[in-house]
């Protein structure tokens, strides 16, 4: 397995890495070019995927940007890790393992933390459980062409949650939106590096 780690410091303009995504998908495409994973953050963006509704926009001074990821209304921001790939599914061809891989990658990264999490087949994501309530951590989407997936998700650590009162996020009104700080306030320094180390070892599996 192939694959070039990518690990940005500072913010990443949204178009700039979607257009590298693009880029990097037609030279795997050729077999020009290595598999990516790459972690990053981005200043903040709301962003909307091809099966978004109008009504999911609940503050209609925000600027929204369309995209051409699966899933609805999401917000990026500062303290939220995102994690882009462009990976190769041809010789698999299992969409549905691949989402799988990503949801089991989270939750053993944040159970190194120790922080319980879990998938839900039917709000996608990864969503965090206390006093009853269900919160979601981690949003996820992805988009597959010619059989390589790209796009990524992105885990909330100690961003702001007031932008999520903005949108019904996801598409889910009777669920919330957490972070990590918010659930566990300790040291996160080390979650990108241990995310992908997670990722590359379920990917071979």
């Amino acid at each position: 397995m192939n694959i070039e780690i990518k690990k940005s410091v500072i913010p990443v303009n949204y178009f700039d890495a979607i257009n590298l995504l693009e880029a990097r998908l037609h030279q795997i495409h050729e077999n020009k070019e290595k598999e990516l994973i790459w972690t990053l953050t981005h200043n903040e963006i709301f962003t909307a995927g091809t099966s978004y509704s109008e009504k999911e926009i609940l503050d209609k001074s925000i600027k929204i940007v369309n995209t051409n990821r699966g899933g609805k209304i999401t917000y990026h921001g500062p303290g939220q890790l995102i994690c882009y790939f462009v990976l190769d599914l041809r010789n698999k061809k299992d969409v549905r393992k691949f989402i799988t891989t990503i949801e089991k990658t989270i939750i053993q990264t944040l159970r190194y933390f120790e922080i319980e999490t879990f998938s839900d087949k039917n709000n996608i994501g990864i969503w965090h459980k206390e006093n009853n309530e269900l919160n979601k951590v981690a949003a996820i989407g992805v988009r597959v062409s010619k059989w390589i997936a790209y796009h990524g998700f992105a885990i909330n650590i100690n961003n702001s949650l007031e932008q999520y009162k903005k949108i019904i996020p996801c598409g889910i009104s009777d669920k919330g939106i957490t972070n990590l700080k918010n659930i566990n306030n300790q040291d996160y320094s080390n979650l990108e590096n241990v995310l992908v180390k997670n990722f590359i070892l379920n990917l071979k599996t």
